[in-house]
């Protein structure tokens, strides 16, 4: 029987309970989803394709693929993506699970992701026997684990650093991915919620585009979720795009397994992927919670890092000692939760997203206006 790791949220259940018991109550900044109202837009299109008699198409309506194309030249740089190398999927964590198993990938082979990582791709690897491994380059790998690598998972914008990698450090990893047959598959959830200096432009650099790829999708993914742009998380739609012959090979697995995105859902993203208003409004909403509770955990003394795109601040305790800070455990992490807590806030702490997240957690900016409006205050005292 396989025996995957306890699902880590299970472990803040005491530091809820002391926040909840906050005179206030509790401000949960502790997990990213949405609490916005899905646009009206995107709901009338989900009503109007309810009337959803015969099954689905696993590949996705050519409409969906024809949106999602166009998306990628509006926003994401990549011209002229062909829509059959296009697939709607079941949310983007469902994928990212599933991807080594529907790729062949098993026991000996290696799963590499970032060095603070989403856990979801450990999971995936683990699944199927494989080894998962964290590094942020293949230079940091030994001569044999880097011959076994199967798969290269890039995430950026980051989760929970909110790190942007540039276009040259996302070439280096496809021409590396290259060099060894793997696939390289970047999770861009967040691609389109850039602050600081991609503030105001299209979106942060896609692994399709031809300044990264250099025009070529062969053994590249791009995995996009419309959870977090369009306050869809409810209705699990998202998808991957790339490599024409790998994207057909996953359709085939995917008939064959049963996973298929509803039509109604498929609808409701058509519309969603065609307007930028709604994305840019739900933006501007981020902008405004982002900049409060930034600018309060920095008046506590609290360190952000990275955090220059995406729906979280990156948060250390700037308080502590540059020697303690150097090499941070795991317990300074639960200690700055604990110190949350004690505020009625819940956090993540960034032990969750391997070793390297020791002594961080993880500030969500999802909250409602008045959650966050709260916990700027008591952060501040």
């Amino acid at each position: 029987m396989l025996t995957l790791p306890e699902y880590p949220w299970e472990s803040l259940a005491p530091y809820r309970r002391t926040s909840q018991a906050h005179p206030g109550g509790i401000s949960d900044l502790s997990i990213g989803t949405p609490v916005d109202p899905t646009p009206q837009l995107i709901q009338d299109a989900l009503t109007a394709g309810a009337d959803a008699h015969g099954y689905p198409t696993t590949h996705g309506t050519p409409a969906l693929r024809e949106a999602i194309s166009g998306w990628f030249a509006r926003r994401r740089s990549v011209p002229g993506l062909d829509p059959e190398a296009i697939i709607p999927t079941v949310g983007s964590k469902e994928f990212i699970a599933w991807l080594p198993l529907l790729l062949g990938i098993g026991p000996g082979d290696v799963v590499v992701r970032p060095s603070v990582a989403y856990p979801t791709y450990d999971i995936g690897a683990q699944l199927v026997g494989a080894t998962p491994v964290a590094a942020d380059s293949l230079d940091e790998l030994d001569p044999d684990v880097r011959s076994r690598v199967k798969l290269i998972w890039t995430n950026s914008p980051g989760n929970p650093t909110g790190k942007v990698a540039s276009v040259e450090e996302l070439r280096a990893v496809v021409g590396q991915g290259r060099e060894l047959g793997a696939v390289v598959a970047g999770d861009e959830c967040y691609a389109e919620l850039g602050w600081d200096r991609w503030d105001g432009t299209a979106s942060t650099p896609c692994i399709l585009d031809p300044e990264v790829s250099g025009g070529d999708h062969t053994g590249l993914l791009s995995v996009y979720s419309l959870s977090k742009q369009s306050n869809l998380a409810g209705y699990r739609a998202a998808f991957a795009a790339g490599d024409r012959d790998l994207v057909l090979n996953l359709v085939n697995s995917r008939k064959h397994a049963g996973m298929i995105v509803p039509a109604p859902v498929q609808s409701a993203m058509t519309v969603a992927l065609q307007d930028d208003t709604h994305v840019q409004e739900q933006k501007d909403r981020y902008r405004r919670r982002r900049t409060l509770l930034k600018d309060a955990l920095q008046a506590r003394g609290l360190g952000v890092e990275h955090s220059e795109a995406g729906l979280y601040l990156w948060t250390r305790d700037g308080r502590l000692p540059d020697d303690v800070q150097s090499a941070p455990n795991p317990q300074s992490s639960w200690d700055l939760v604990g110190e949350f807590a004690d505020l009625g806030i819940l956090v993540g702490p960034g032990t969750f997203y391997g070793e390297h997240g020791n002594g961080y957690v993880r500030v969500a900016i999802t909250a409602t206006d008045e959650a966050v409006e709260q916990a700027a205050q008591r952060l501040r005292g």
